[in-house]
C-alpha cells in the first residue's frame, strides 16, 4: 500500500497510486486503486477488486470481491455491485430522481441500484437510480438503464431494451445453450429471467 490518508486501507495488500486517494478502511486485499480515483471513507470494496483511474467512489457504495471498475466511471451513494461485476469506462449511477441544487436529500430519500453477479456493464452505460440489474446481466455500451434488467439478460440502447440472452461466459445465446461453453440455462422459477443449471 501507497496510500498515506488518514482512514486508507490499513491492509498491505491494498494498492492506491500515488495519485490516487483512497480514504476507507474496508477494502478487500489484493484490491487496487489507480492515479486519479478516489474513495470516500464508509465505502466497501472487496478484495482483488481494480479501481482505475479517475474512478469516484462514494461512501455508501458497496463493491463484492473481483469487481472491474474502468475509468471515468462514477458510483453514488447506495449503489451495490456482487462479486464479479464489470463496470465499463465511463459508466454513471444515479441516486435521485429529482435532483435540485438548493435541496439536499438525506440518505434515506436516495434511490439504491443493485448490479448482480458476474454482470456487465458497457463503456458509457448510464444507469438511472431505483433499478436492479440481475445477474449475468449484459448492458451494452451507451445504454440507458431505466428499469430492472432480468437475470442473463442483454439489453441496449436509450431507453435499454432487451435484445435477447447471454451465458455466464458472455457469449449470447440463440437456444437454451450457449454455443460457447456448453452451459445449459433455463427459465428462472421466481422471475422473467434465465438461470445456468
Amino acid at each position: 500500500m501507497t496510500a498515506a490518508q488518514p482512514g486508507a486501507p490499513a491492509d498491505a495488500d491494498v494498492f492506491v497510486h500515488p495519485h490516487g486517494l483512497c480514504e476507507s478502511d474496508r477494502v478487500g486485499r489484493g484490491t487496487r486503486v489507480w492515479a486519479y480515483a478516489h474513495v470516500l471513507p464508509g465505502a466497501r470494496i472487496g478484495a482483488g477488486c481494480n479501481i482505475c483511474d479517475g474512478v469516484f467512489v462514494e461512501g455508501r457504495v458497496v463493491l463484492g470481491d473481483r469487481v472491474t471498475v474502468k475509468n471515468a466511471t462514477l458510483l453514488f451513494d447506495g449503489v451495490t455491485c456482487g462479486d464479479d461485476v464489470f463496470l465499463g469506462p465511463n459508466v454513471l449511477f444515479t441516486n435521485d430522481l429529482r435532483p435540485r441544487a438548493a435541496i439536499r436529500r438525506e440518505p434515506g430519500e436516495l434511490l439504491s441500484t443493485t448490479v448482480g453477479t458476474g454482470a456487465t456493464l458497457g463503456a458509457g452505460t448510464v444507469v438511472v437510480c431505483g433499478v436492479a440489474i440481475g445477474p449475468h446481466a449484459f448492458c451494452a455500451a451507451g445504454s440507458v438503464v431505466t428499469r430492472d434488467v432480468p437475470a442473463h439478460a442483454l439489453v441496449a440502447g436509450n431507453p435499454a431494451r432487451q435484445k435477447g440472452w447471454v451465458c455466464r461466459c458472455g457469449e449470447r445465446l440463440d437456444g437454451l445453450t450457449c454455443p460457447g461453453c456448453g452451459t445449459a440455462h433455463d427459465m428462472e422459477r421466481d422471475g422473467p429471467g434465465l438461470r445456468a443449471l
